[in-house]
Formats: C-alpha cells, structure tokens, sequence
C-alpha cells in the first residue's frame, strides 16, 4: 500500500482574501465553492486537480507554538518558478522570510522561498535548483524547520 497527499484543508479567518492570495501566489482556479451551516469554502485546483480546500471557520493568527501543521510546501521545475512566486509574494506585501530566496542548507542545490498567508501559516515554494546565489540561513536549522 503506498500513500500520496490528496488535497490539503487550512482553516482561515477571511475566505475572500484567503482565496485571492493563493489565487494570484499560485495561480489556482476555484474548483468550487460551499456553505454549510454558515460556513463558507473553497475548492482550489490546478490543471483540474483539486490541491487546497479554504473553510472560513477559524479566528486569530497562525499559532507555531501549537502541535499541528508546521509548514505547507511546493515544489516548482525550476528556480525561475520560485523567482515567479517571490515576485507576486512581494509585490502582495505577504510576510516574507529570509528576505527572499535561500538554499535548504549550506551547499544544497535545492532551496526556495519561505512566506506567510495572510492568516499566519507557514509555506514554502522551493525547486530541485533553487537555492539560488545567497548563502544559507543561520538560523541554526534546516529552512525547512526554520519558523
């Protein structure tokens, strides 16, 4: 028996500006929509398949400090892919980490960019080749476990 990811569900506070901000960070399109007993979703898909589910169930921020997801990541081809995202990721004023694009480790060739949705969670979008021509993060861990 082997297991893959289906799709991933985040609770949020505002659906409205949840769905635009992945919409426009990840270019998913709305699969669908719902309500039940006075709360919203968003079915989110990319290439018709289903990726993020949106409920607007939740109120606060984020808590890291909690037991629960750590960090939701992506993986793009390339690092021009990464770069894509980095640009709409600032251009949208979304909390960045590490001021951009950085390698997962010293010397590794893979790496990404680490950022924030607009209710605190924690994502990552990273390609095989993307830590870039910065140095590694000195955070004393891995940017995988670096929130």
């Amino acid at each position: 028996m082997s297991f893959r990811t289906g799709h991933v569900g985040l609770n949020v506070t505002d659906l409205d500006k949840s769905k635009d901000f992945y919409q426009r960070v990840f270019g998913f399109t709305v699969a669908g929509e719902s309500q039940q007993d006075g709360r919203r979703s968003t079915f989110l898909a990319q290439d018709g398949t289903l990726v993020l589910t949106l409920w607007q169930q939740s109120e606060g921020r984020f808590a890291a400090a909690l037991p629960g997801l750590h960090h939701l990541s992506f993986q793009v081809a390339d690092l021009a892919a990464v770069r894509k995202a980095e640009a709409v990721i600032r251009e949208i004023g979304a909390t960045l980490h590490h001021d951009g694009v950085v390698p997962h480790g010293e010397g590794s060739s893979s790496g990404g960019v680490f950022f924030e949705d607009p209710d605190g969670i924690r994502l990552e979008i990273f390609a095989p080749d993307g830590g870039g021509d910065r140095p590694a993060p000195t955070s004393g861990a891995p940017t995988c476990g670096f929130f």
